[in-house]
């Protein structure tokens, strides 16, 4: 094996810090600055430091080399964009506030790809004509672009991160579907290698559209994502697409509508404690405006409405909160005191927890009024039903019924069958075996590289800093010389027959430093093998120490050459 370069500490760019950023929120942010792998450039902007940047090439390398394995080509294609693929797509529009949009000195419009649907289509229809050249996988690690409202955690969710996006392009909806499993595959490999704890979760596609949407979540605290895991069976899924059927109830022993007077009781709470009723029996009515329609939302008054899945039922639309000017001059619509009976010129969604012939207690749009036994589909219709309800811990599994478990997760990877939205934008065809044209179906794969770094950071971490898996770490093994001259010319004669044979080196071989520096550092940047030269430099003995388990033994330099050794 050929021998690889030692790193020297002494002539490595790290600092390390003792005491966590003033504004680190959340461990792998935390570490990562302390350690000396990165440092904050600007909101949202993050700089990679050697350290850093040797445990971001080796995610990389695990990616391109299982990428490459199922037939992956690697491109990269330029991050700064023109207006006009995503103007065709309107996704120019739909991206909003995250776009970051700039003019060039003539005045042209251009963007920084946020993600590259649209020029990866761009390219495949430039380059392939016929059914022969299909199918074709590309992919590429490229930084991306997104104007978070508020970066914040570190490398976690920034305005500039790392990214793999590959693109499928297949002849078929079946042929679409063997490169998404040659894909889901591919990501259950990577993530195994990386050494992440990962849960393929059902998701929704948003405004990436397509027929299916996997996510790969890594479970952590530190997690913006909340999935669904049920512990009776394999369901598992990002509560946004948590789905509930509709199950029609009996209604025939309801009485009739009756309207109460209920003064007082503009709110949910209120009006359960004034009808002595749980919230559960009452109906809470929530309007929104959608392109600046007023749509009414039904879901039961003890649940939440989830936005998210309000927003993403009507996107691309703008979906904001009424306001009281927009009661105003709506006889119809009392604020506090909305019901879905009687409804005029309002688009009625609801939860599928509001079935057919169940029965509530609802708003009478009257005000200080409230009516009872209205039921669905006898007193007021709804126009579609669509799980809005923020999920809970311990409602019924969609699969089996067992009550599901929730936990925080950071996305890692997200897989979407797009089908041929893109390819209609642009008119992707080819020219078929028949001799017609072939409209082309698509799938798209992503992984965060960056967020992969800071995944692992918070998976593999103690009290005492990193501790990265194996084939990700900066190094093989962290040899920490104690201080003395003896020490220091034994720590350099081990690493180099280490390196010699094929094992990477970090040597910390600074002087001056103090070996409790040293070993506090060692134990901070994380390496997961750790060799001291320390007190029996002069036997050539040096001790051998598991950054994982804490284990120690001493050993010769030969023994320790021999044991390190792939």
């Amino acid at each position: 094996m050929a021998k690889v370069q030692v790193q020297r500490m002494s002539r490595l760019m790290v600092k390390t810090l003792r005491d966590d950023p003033a504004d680190a929120e959340v461990l792998s942010h935390k570490l990562l600055v302390r350690a000396g792998f990165v440092r904050r450039t600007a909101a949202g902007v993050w700089s990679w430091l050697p350290l850093g940047r040797r445990v971001y090439a080796n995610v990389e390398r695990v990616i391109r080399e299982e990428m490459d394995a199922i037939g992956g080509q690697e491109v990269l294609l330029p991050a700064l964009l023109p207006k006009e693929p995503y103007e065709a797509t309107g996704r120019w529009e739909e991206y909003g506030a995250e776009l970051f949009r700039l003019k060039d000195r003539k005045g042209g419009d251009y963007l920084l790809g946020p993600t590259h649907e649209e020029i990866f289509t761009q390219l495949v229809k430039d380059q392939c004509t016929s059914y022969k050249d299909l199918p074709v996988i590309l992919y590429q690690i490229q930084t991306k672009y997104r104007d978070e409202a508020r970066p914040r955690a570190g490398i976690l969710r920034g305005r500039e991160f790392q990214m793999k996006d590959s693109y499928s392009f297949d002849l078929s909806d079946e042929g679409l579907g063997e490169s998404y499993a040659l894909h889901r595959a591919a990501y259950q490999r990577i993530f195994e290698r990386l050494g992440l704890d990962y849960r393929i979760c059902a998701a929704t596609a948003g405004a990436m559209g397509g027929s299916k949407s996997e996510e790969f979540l890594a479970p952590a605290a530190a997690g913006e994502d909340t999935f669904a895991d049920c512990p009776n069976c394999d369901y598992a899924a990002n509560t946004e697409a948590v789905g509930f059927a509709v199950q029609p109830v009996d209604a025939e022993g309801v009485p009739a509508l009756v309207e109460v007077p209920t003064p007082d009781t503009p709110t949910i709470e209120t009006l359960a404690a004034y009808m002595e009723v749980p919230a559960s029996a009452t109906l809470k009515n929530l309007l929104v405006k959608v392109d600046g329609e007023i749509v009414a939302v039904g879901v039961p008054g003890d649940r939440e409405v989830d936005m998210d899945k309000v927003e993403a039922h009507f996107a691309p639309a703008a979906v904001e909160l009424v306001t009281a000017e927009d009661f105003e001059g709506r006889e119809d619509l009392v604020r506090g005191y909305v019901g879905p009976q009687g409804l005029e010129k309002v688009t009625y969604i609801a939860d599928p927890r509001v079935a057919p012939g169940t029965a509530w207690i609802t708003g009478a749009n009257k005000d200080g009024v409230h009516a009872r036994n209205v039921v669905a589909g006898r007193d007021f219709e709804v126009s579609e039903y669509v799980d809005v309800v923020v999920v809970q811990e311990g409602d019924p599994c969609p699969a089996c019924g067992t009550g599901l478990k929730l936990d925080r997760a950071i996305e890692i990877g997200h897989i979407f069958q797009l089908g041929r939205k893109y390819a209609d934008a642009f008119q992707l065809d080819v020219l078929g075996q028949n001799g017609k044209p072939v409209r082309v179906t698509m799938g798209s794969y992503g992984i965060g590289v960056s967020r992969a770094v800071a995944a692992l950071a918070e998976q593999h971490a103690d009290d005492k800093g990193l501790v990265w898996p194996d084939e990700i770490a900066p190094a093989d093994v962290h040899v920490v010389a104690a201080g003395k001259a003896l020490q220091t010319e034994l720590a350099l004669e081990v690493s180099d027959k280490l390196a010699a044979a094929g094992v990477r080196v970090l040597v910390d071989d600074r002087p001056g430093i103090s070996p409790g520096v040293k070993f506090t550092d060692s134990e901070l940047i994380g390496v997961p093998k750790i060799l001291v030269a320390g007190r029996r430099s002069a036997d050539g003995i040096v001790e051998l120490k598991d950054r994982r388990t804490g284990d120690r033994e001493e050993l010769t330099v030969a023994e320790a050459v021999s044991r390190l050794t792939p």
